[in-house]
């Protein structure tokens, strides 16, 4: 650590002893020194330049990974994939060589990270609402989102040393739209708040200022109305054997500031200024009863205001927050609000999503439960796609919800633009089904029509409706898609059954013997792209039966006069039939769960070779696959997730595809040369183009390779980074 200062290296050790302590158990043995050889070989290769703001790095990445597990309570696999990802972006080491070291779940997180830098770096300064979603949508592990959230709030705490005053303005209406609502969605109210409170410190000093001296003037004062509030009603707690702390505190200079605006009021007439959190230690079964008694006890000793009343302990808020909130008016006329909560969910409102992952197994009534639990099997399972996690529940914990009843009073939580035909399949797949209507608060709907809070809901149903193709444009929640996915393919198999039987009698009838290969070329003649979607048309009367037999005994005598012409029997007549062809590929992909035989293309976009996580697309052009990190993804997943079918490679077919790899380095034409060598001497590739243009001593070259699959590809991309004077490798 020769480059820092010895200020930076008792801070570095400072902080790096209390990494230890947090990691605690979770961390291997071989962890430690590791991580002490990749640090020691970055700082000889100088990977720890300053930061753009001027900010030492290796500084900056050890109190982000300390705010991970100290704050956040993220563990081993996000806190090493702090410590290591900007050598991964810096090229001192590969990912590679993360995963042999430290395991693929590092690796993972940090191939999320780079990911989300280089999403940055081409949106350096954040200036529209869609940034979040994207970088939303790129973020393909929550623990991805909550290690930038450190980040930024490490950056926060040490902006006043940032001596660029644009970078900081930067930085804090970063932290102000983007980081602290994000922190807001993924429960981290503490860090939330205190992104707000240095945001609006550097945003708008005077005001800052202002509410901060306002709070040193009253402390005396205010720490005095608390300790007068909170001694009855601790006396009556303990005289009931309750276990509980309780906390006074002030709200937020950045919730005061948007209450002097908003109300337009002086500081003094602030009426919530006040509040007090009562936590109680009480086993999991007796969380409720408990903080509804102590609800009763201040509210038996205070003056509720039945508007200030809100109760997430019944319903908690979809990121998992659960509290009794009730504001009272406390001695001399002052509101007070007062907080009630357990042990368990205090530490998720401190530390969000981190903390629920804590609490395995735990069955509460958070809409954030099931949920979680995905999330959980996802992270868990390293051979999962995070496909699983952006398929099935399209980032539901990013959406605002709406909350419906049942004629009986149920309540339902969905998300927001859900429709009857959501609720309808949240109540029961049956109903789902059947669902023809709605009569919302006494008034006839539509299946379409899109709910609104406080809804009681009365579905009409009818035993003749069945789920249509089209109900996948009605609807927003991942269960009915499912459900009505499920029904239709049901229906299909039935129909196909039906049909299938039709025309076996027809042939019959007819006195025609059916020839399942002559068959399948008529099939395919017709135009039909599957035998299901043949089937089909007939079940549904767009295709005559007995047109078909006419075009059937047309086809066999044309393949007849064929087969006499050419001197050749029938016996030995031979075409591809559709069965025949898709063969071929049945070994190469599997798509959607266990289904071979399927027609599908390559998606020029990402041009996916054997190895990538892919995905399936419907088109109008049939199945295209693409790659998880097609650039297209995020927009395919948000816009049409009804399309998605799931996909895998099965088996090699033996077949090469185009990679097209992009080169920087300094411009000697030698470079090239040893590139063209190194592609001629690999078995089975072939160099398909090269184009290089050179600028300021730099060539940027890409050029198109055929190989077999992604371990060929990597080996490939190793070998040229390796070649002197190449800079940079990447993937188009």
């Amino acid at each position: 650590m020769n480059e820092l200062s010895k200020e930076e290296k008792r801070d570095f050790l400072a902080a790096y002893r209390c990494l230890l302590r947090c990691v605690g158990e979770t961390a291997l043995p071989e962890d430690k020194p590791k991580i002490k050889k990749y640090l020691e070989q970055a700082f000889a290769q100088n990977s720890y330049e300053k930061d753009i703001y001027g900010l030492n790095i290796l500084i900056r990445t050890i109190h982000t990974a300390l705010i991970v597990a100290d704050e956040i309570g993220l563990k081993r696999p996000a806190i090493l994939a702090v410590l290591l990802s900007h050598l991964a972006m810096k090229g001192s080491c590969t990912l590679s060589d993360i995963e042999k070291d430290f395991g693929a779940d590092v690796a993972k997180i940090i191939k999320g990270l780079i990911k989300t830098h280089e999403l940055y770096a081409k949106n350096a300064v954040v200036d529209n609402e869609n940034f979040r979603t994207l970088l939303i949508s790129f973020a393909e592990d929550v623990r991805v989102i909550l290690i930038m959230i450190a980040e930024r709030l490490y950056l926060m705490r040490i902006a006043k040393s940032i001596p660029n005053d644009e970078h900081r303005l930067q930085i804090a209406a970063e932290a102000s739209y983007l980081y602290a609502p994000l922190s807001h969605k993924l429960g981290l109210y503490k860090i939330k708040s205190e992104l707000e409170d240095l945001a609006l410190k550097f945003q708008n000093r005077e005001a800052y200022d202002f509410i901060k001296d306002k709070l040193n003037e009253t402390k005396r004062s205010r720490d005095q109305y608390i300790a007068g509030f909170i001694a009855p009603v601790e006396e009556k707690l303990k005289a009931l054997g309750l276990n509980f702390d309780i906390k006074g505190r002030t709200k937020s200079i950045h919730s005061i500031h948007n209450k002097l605006l908003k109300q337009k009021i002086e500081f003094e007439k602030i009426y919530d200024l006040f509040a007090i959190r009562i936590i109680l230690d009480t086993p999991l079964e007796k969380e409720k009863a408990e903080c509804w008694q102590v609800y009763s006890v201040v509210t038996d000793m205070y003056q509720p205001n039945p508007k200030r009343m809100k109760d997430w302990l019944s319903v908690p808020k979809s990121n998992g927050y659960e509290s009794l909130h009730t504001t009272v008016m406390g001695p001399q006329g002052r509101w007070v609000e007062v907080q009630i909560r357990t042990k368990r969910m205090d530490e998720i409102a401190e530390k969000g999503l981190a903390a629920h992952w804590k609490y395995k197994g735990l069955k509460g009534e958070s809409g954030l439960d099931d949920w979680l639990n995905n999330v959980r099997e996802v992270l868990e399972h390293k051979d999962s796609s995070p496909t699983d996690l952006i398929d099935d529940f399209k980032m539901d914990l990013y959406d605002d919800e709406i909350f419906v009843f049942t004629p009986r009073g149920d309540l339902f939580k969905l998300p927001h633009n859900a429709t009857v035909l959501d609720f309808a399949f949240a109540v029961h797949t049956r109903v789902g089904s059947q669902c023809v209507s709605a009569k919302i608060n006494g008034k006839n709907v539509s299946i379409r029509h899109k709910l609104q809070s406080g809804d009681q809901v009365d579905i009409q149903t009818s035993t003749n409706q069945t789920p249509k193709q089209d109900w996948l444009n009605i609807v927003v929640t991942s269960k009915a898609r499912v459900k009505i996915k499920q029904s239709l393919k049901e229906q299909s198999s039935k129909q196909v059954a039906i049909a299938k039987e039709l025309l076996y009698r027809r042939f019959k009838n007819r006195k025609i013997e059916e020839d399942e290969a002559k068959l399948s070329r008529l099939i395919k003649k017709m135009g039909y792209k599957t035998v299901t979607d043949f089937y089909v048309a007939i079940a549904n009367e767009q295709l005559d039966v007995n047109t078909v037999i006419d075009s059937y005994l047309e086809q066999e005598k044309k393949e007849q006069e064929v087969a006499e012409h050419t001197d050749r029997s029938v016996e030995n007549y031979y075409a591809p039939t559709p069965v025949e062809e898709i063969s071929k590929k049945e070994d190469v992909l599997v798509i959607d769960k266990n289904l071979t035989g399927i027609d599908y293309t390559l998606a020029k976009c990402c041009n996916p070779i054997y190895g990538d996580e892919i995905f399936g697309f419907v088109s109008s052009q049939g199945i295209k696959i693409h790659r998880l990190n097609c650039p297209n993804a995020p927009m395919m997943f948000k816009r049409y997730g009804y399309r998605i079918v799931k996909s895998r490679w099965a088996g090699k077919s033996g077949a090469n595809y185009p990679v097209t790899l992009k080169v920087v380095g300094q411009d000697d034409i030698g470079i090239v040369t040893n590139i063209t060598s190194i592609i001629a001497k690999e078995n089975g590739m072939m160099l398909r183009s090269i184009n290089v243009d050179s600028k300021d001593g730099l060539f940027q070259g890409s050029l198109t390779v055929l190989l077999s699959d992604t371990s060929v590809m990597d080996s490939l991309i190793k070998k040229i980074k390796a070649v002197k004077g190449v800079k940079q490798v990447s993937r188009y």
